[in-house]
């Protein structure tokens, strides 16, 4: 594509975009949210020994988040675009909610992988830094204390603090008494600037809060145009010159951006009765051409909250034993791979009775270590309990499709990539500003909490226990 034509796509797209980043609905009636992307994985590691840290805790971390787990008036519909923010190449992407009154805007990592609102609070006193933007409670009118804990488990780490209710917004809509958690303890380094929680985009049956998440208020409602919610993700992780903050795509609300796919979306069902994750059949693995051995349609949970992808071992070592020179990583890497650096490795899932999805050689390489060897993205985890999936397909994958997920009927959709969204993975795009949400889409009450309040012991083992690594910008959520 010549350089006059791909700035003409650039600068059409953003005319867009930006027209809904404050955010206001679209004269389809839908909202879009622009997303940041996190800084390069492992971009700040320089160390094997630092990169064996920062990978060896990422199995346990799914483990704990995915083992165990397991719901009037006719109002305006609308839709509406968040842009995200790409943070530490490809590793995490985050878009803005504005909560309170008078609204303030918070950096929220956007996870189809649990089903929690959360936010860092003003009173927090073990773990959170200076840098970190706080919610503060007095600062609302609109905030009710719930007097209920609030407690998540991490693989590295734990936060606790109590359960709230606000006014939140995003993207033009607004849910009246949203509950959400506002953590007081935290393990230090767990979240970090400019990040301040998790916006949780999974069915509230797996909600550790028991409430109903933000999203599924607005779709019970019909407050969108359509019952689904779609993503688009940049990809910087070999972009020379890219930074810690990139440009990282969009979030559509209650509509699908037709600018941002060709063909038709491809769509997967849930299986009935297993709305928790965004769980779909998988039906074939390739790589390099040959067919992978993955079993009788395993279910996998489709998670932007996580970098990578997370598989039974038996299968992992199938796909390695594909590529050339490929072994095991050692001892202080336990469940990866790694392979030679200058080796392409070609990949393709399939789901339903869908088409094959390619990979982008560069997304397999999660990161590179001094012996001209890479750790590829694909690594082993052996999840069990009833309600777990068997893979979690994470960015790795999705930022190479524009996907769906759709409400009702309940399933996954994925579409090919247009010329104008690959072409935004360009460092000459600007950061989405942050915005507090004024526009006119609907405004909702949230659903009454009816399976009350977990214990916080009864909260551990709930699958939607938010897990995270950041060392090194590495997501799991």
């Amino acid at each position: 594509m010549s350089r006059a034509k791909l700035t003409g796509l650039i600068a059409l797209y953003l005319a867009t975009t930006y027209a809904f980043a404050t955010p206001t609905p679209t004269s389809q009636g839908g909202t879009s949210i622009p997303l940041t992307r996190h800084q390069r994985r492992g971009l700040d590691l320089t160390t094997d020994e630092e990169k064996s840290a920062w990978l060896k805790g990422m199995a346990s971390d799914l483990s704990a988040k995915y083992n165990g787990a397991r719901g009037n008036e006719r109002r305006k519909r609308a839709t509406g675009t968040n842009a995200l923010v790409n943070f530490n190449a490809d590793s995490t992407y985050y878009g803005t909610i504005a909560i309170g009154e008078p609204a303030i805007s918070f950096n929220v990592i956007l996870d189809t992988g649990s089903a929690d609102l959360w936010l860092a609070s003003a009173d927090c006193f073990q773990g959170c830094t200076n840098s970190i933007n706080l919610y503060d409670s007095t600062e609302s009118s609109t905030f009710r204390n719930l007097s209920a804990p609030f407690n998540i488990k991490y693989g590295s780490g734990a936060a606790a603090g109590y359960l709230g209710s606000e006014t939140v917004q995003m993207a033009g809509f607004t849910v009246t008494n949203q509950t959400f958690g506002l953590v007081n303890r935290i393990t230090q380094g767990l979240i970090r600037d400019p990040m301040s929680g998790l916006m949780g985009l999974a069915f509230s049956t797996i909600a550790a809060s028991r409430a109903v998440p933000f999203w599924e208020n607005l779709v019970r409602n019909s407050a969108w145009d359509q019952p689904l919610m779609a993503f688009h993700l940049t990809r910087f992780g070999e972009v020379r010159g890219a930074q810690r903050l990139e440009y990282g795509g969009s979030f559509d609300m209650g509509f699908t951006n037709q600018s941002l796919y060709t063909g038709d979306i491809e769509y997967t069902s849930i299986p009935d009765g297993a709305e928790s994750y965004w769980l779909i059949p998988m039906t074939q693995i390739t790589v390099n051409g040959a067919v992978v051995d993955i079993g009788s349609a395993p279910l996998a949970a489709i998670d932007t909250g996580t970098t990578l992808i997370g598989g039974p071992a038996s299968v992992i070592s199938q796909i390695f034993a594909q590529v050339p020179n490929a072994q095991p990583a050692g001892p202080n890497f336990e469940g990866y791979y790694a392979y030679p650096c200058d080796t392409d490795v070609t990949v393709t899932l399939a789901f339903g009775n869908g088409r094959q999805w390619s990979i982008n050689p560069q997304d397999f390489i999660l990161t590179s270590l001094s012996n001209g060897y890479c750790v590829g993205g694909f690594f082993e985890l052996d999840l069990a309990g009833d309600g777990s999936p068997t893979w979690i397909i994470g960015d790795t994958f999705l930022k190479n499709v524009y996907s769906v997920f759709r409400y009702s009927p309940a399933s996954v959709g994925f579409a090919q990539l247009s010329e104008t969204a690959t072409s935004l993975s360009n460092i000459d795009i600007p950061l989405p500003s942050a915005s507090i949400g004024t526009g006119n889409g609907a405004t909702v009450n949230a659903a009454t909490t009816t399976r009350g309040v977990a214990s916080p012991a009864a909260i551990l083992a709930i699958g939607s226990i938010l897990v995270a690594m950041f060392l090194g910008g590495l997501m799991i959520m």
